[in-house]
């Protein structure tokens, strides 16, 4: 049996029936702590806004590796099995793994000295939880395939439009990444090397907000991907501010705020719980308030096993005037 190597996050979603505040005076309305932008509502939205960024991000990173797993031309292999030029099985001592990507058309163009590959997103509701459009740019240079140690890509996203099927609300991303495979390796030996480690950067990712606020992230992680009963996804931030270490994520809120994400506790991702986050914990740093993220929970926000067919939540946490704010939803 092929397992499909999509990791379908369902975006998070915003209830305001999940607020749960810790004092009697909590229960007022987003007008609290509005210095800074940091009443209820704003706070709320900006970590709404961060989840669903981060969310499509990986979800994109996820699409690069995969294209770049799968084609036969760039990854180094020389043979694939690949059927409909998206499917690579990894032999009797690896992983069979699907790399298609329902919702786009995965083309390569080595002509006129190019070598890039092309993913072109249709529209399609495939994944029940998004619709996209655009288009992302894989440039490979000559002389490089992706297992090779050290191997460097240039990834350009050219107008991802995301749209959240529950509530309709998009965002648009244009951006330049870097994509580095330190330890060399494709997905499909990770059960017989046992460590493979991708670092991502990008400087100056351009997001557009359904109000049409534009603002700027950057971002720095590693991933490393290892086997136990399938593949294990953690991933880390890498960059430093000259206090932290560990930031994931920088740049400027839609209210035009400053901010900063660290992964305090890595974030997990496991095949064996059908590619989901299954735990890890994000501080997010702002001038005036500092929320804290912890996934992989119950709707009590409690630790939580894989819930199968059923929701993850994510707990955020925050203090502003004195006061602790509560904020649970399901992803």
């Amino acid at each position: 049996m092929k397992t499909k190597f999509f990791f379908s996050l369902a975006s998070v979603a915003v209830a305001a029936g999940l607020i749960i505040a810790c004092s009697k005076s909590n229960s007022n309305n987003g007008t609290n702590g509005t210095t800074g932008n940091t009443s209820t509502t704003q706070v709320q939205t900006t970590a709404d806004d961060e989840s669903q960024v981060s969310t499509e991000m990986n979800a994109a990173e996820n699409d690069v590796n995969n294209s770049l797993n799968a084609s036969a031309a760039f990854n180094g292999v020389g043979t694939t099995d690949a059927k409909s030029g998206v499917v690579t099985d990894g032999g009797s001592t690896g992983l069979i793994i699907d790399y298609g990507i329902c919702d786009a058309t995965v083309t390569t163009d080595t002509a006129n000295g190019l070598r890039q590959i092309v993913i072109t997103y249709n529209g399609a509701n495939c994944w029940g939880n998004r619709i996209r459009t655009g288009k992302i740019i894989i440039s490979i240079p000559v002389g490089t395939h992706w297992r090779d140690k050290g191997a460097v890509v240039t990834v350009n996203i050219d107008t991802l439009k995301i749209t959240r099927v529950r509530d309709h609300k998009t965002i648009t991303l244009n951006g330049t990444y870097t994509f580095t495979n330190v330890t060399g390796g494709l997905l499909r030996d990770l059960a017989s090397l046992g460590t493979i480690t991708h670092t991502i950067s990008a400087n100056n990712v351009t997001i557009e907000f359904a109000d049409s606020a534009t603002r700027t992230w950057s971002v720095a992680k590693q991933r490393v991907f290892t086997y136990n009963n399938g593949v294990v996804i953690t991933t880390t931030g890498t960059h430093s501010d000259g206090t932290n270490s560990d930031v994931a994520v920088w740049g400027t809120t839609r209210y035009g705020n400053s901010f900063e994400t660290l992964i305090v506790q890595p974030m997990v991702i496991e095949q064996s719980c059908d590619w989901r986050l299954t735990s890890g914990q994000t501080e997010t740093i702002r001038p005036d308030v500092t929320a804290t993220i912890t996934y992989g929970l119950d709707s009590n926000g409690n630790p939580t096993s894989c819930p199968g067919t059923g929701y993850y939540y994510y707990k955020a946490v925050w203090t502003t005037d004195g006061k602790t704010y509560t904020f649970i939803a399901p992803y």
